[in-house]
């Protein structure tokens, strides 16, 4: 007989991971950074021979204890105690548990940090970046455009097919959290970008395909073995990039998105079309970009000003 594998969930746990992925619509990101907490604490039960339906609350609150001891950031805390929360309130819900421990616990407090937006010079060294001689260099030119002419998350990217576009209207769209839907219009540079990607390189990658099958994905993005690109294989490419743009070695995709966001507010655009744009549920979110784009300003102002 096999040993148990040590890294297998409680069925309650798996059915609540397919609740979310199939009724809630979560992300397939989101699922796997839940399975990835939650793993974690069940692990941490197990050490104690403790059951989900039979901890206290201060047994959740010892766990945590146990994570900030091991210097986890506050944020990493926050995470896993929202995802231990959600599967509480979904045993509850579902009668699984007569109470819900993890109620009474407080959120930890996260340092408000502001997010990291790229200079006009960063963002031009990093369109400078892709080599536009080759296939990839051509689609990896339309994903920066694409980033910051929408200001999408890379997940958002990665699921775009070739029916997202709406060229008419030179909008496209997107499916973000929640697979909730939005619409954003796409600038000259970005639509033409992506259509001379489309017409000629899209093409090049699609005909690498080493299993002599005909391509028939309608994925946006393909990579140089002619299938459609993950988020991960998108963010690599942007590592790539950012290195041979020589941007800093911890910069994500997710600086397009908040340098779009930046860029807006500071040319003048209102913060609720801001929020349809990035497609944020809480005009709250999309407020901390409020508070840097007067320091962008000052920094504006102080090396163009006579007086400054």
């Amino acid at each position: 007989m096999s040993a148990p594998d040590a890294d297998a969930l409680p069925a309650d746990v798996e059915r609540f991971l397919d609740y979310i992925a199939k009724v809630e619509g979560v992300s397939p990101e989101t699922v796997r950074a839940y399975r990835s907490h939650l793993s974690a604490y069940v692990r941490w039960l197990a050490r104690r021979d403790a059951s989900l339906s039979g901890v206290r609350t201060r047994d959740i609150r010892s766990y945590l204890a146990e994570l900030k001891a091991a210097r986890y950031a506050p944020k990493t805390v926050a995470a896993h105690l929202s995802s231990i929360r959600a599967l509480y309130r979904w045993l509850l819900l579902d009668e699984r548990i007569d109470s819900d421990p993890a109620c009474p616990l407080a959120t930890p407090k996260i340092p408000k940090s502001l997010p990291h937006v790229l200079t006009e010079q960063q963002m031009d060294a990093l369109m400078a970046a892709p080599q536009l001689d080759s296939p990839e260099g051509v689609r990896d030119a339309a994903m920066l455009e694409l980033l910051y002419a929408t200001g999408a998350r890379i997940s958002e990217v990665a699921g775009l097919t070739l029916d997202s576009i709406d060229w008419s209207g030179s909008c496209i769209r997107l499916f973000g959290k929640g697979s909730k839907e939005r619409i954003v219009p796409i600038y000259r540079r970005a639509a033409d970008a992506v259509s001379g990607y489309i017409s000629h390189a899209r093409p090049q990658l699609l005909a690498c395909r080493r299993d002599g099958e005909a391509a028939t994905t309608r994925a946006l993005f393909i990579s140089t073995r002619g299938r459609a690109m993950s988020a991960d294989a998108l963010r690599h490419r942007f590592r790539l990039l950012a290195a041979r743009a020589g941007l800093p070695s911890d910069l994500t995709p997710h600086a397009m998105r908040h340098t779009f966001a930046t860029d807006l507010l500071s040319g003048g655009a209102d913060l609720r079309s801001v929020q349809e744009l990035l497609g944020h549920a809480s005009l709250s979110t999309t407020q901390l970009y409020t508070h840097l784009t007067p320091e962008r300003l000052k920094g504006a102002l102080k090396g163009a000003h006579p007086r400054a």
